[in-house]
């Protein structure tokens, strides 16, 4: 079954339900760095495991800056 997600504003459609490590490995993202919302909630690093990608969901990555 696939499943279509928005990623950072782009429609994009993955064969399988995934994680959310699953997508960034996919997107070959590093989970350090960053940030990830979903439908407006931000996830924890440690539910990236645990946290799936449903039909429909609106997902942004988002990349920490440090600074001062």
């Amino acid at each position: 079954m696939s499943i279509t997600a928005t990623i950072n504003g782009e429609c994009r459609t993955f064969e399988n339900n995934l994680a959310i490590t699953e997508l960034l490995e996919q997107l070959r993202v590093s989970t350090k760095g960053i940030a990830v919302e979903r439908n407006l909630e931000i996830i924890p690093h440690s539910l990236y495991d645990t946290t799936p990608i449903s039909d429909g969901d609106a997902i942004e990555i988002i990349g920490i800056i440090g600074g001062g």
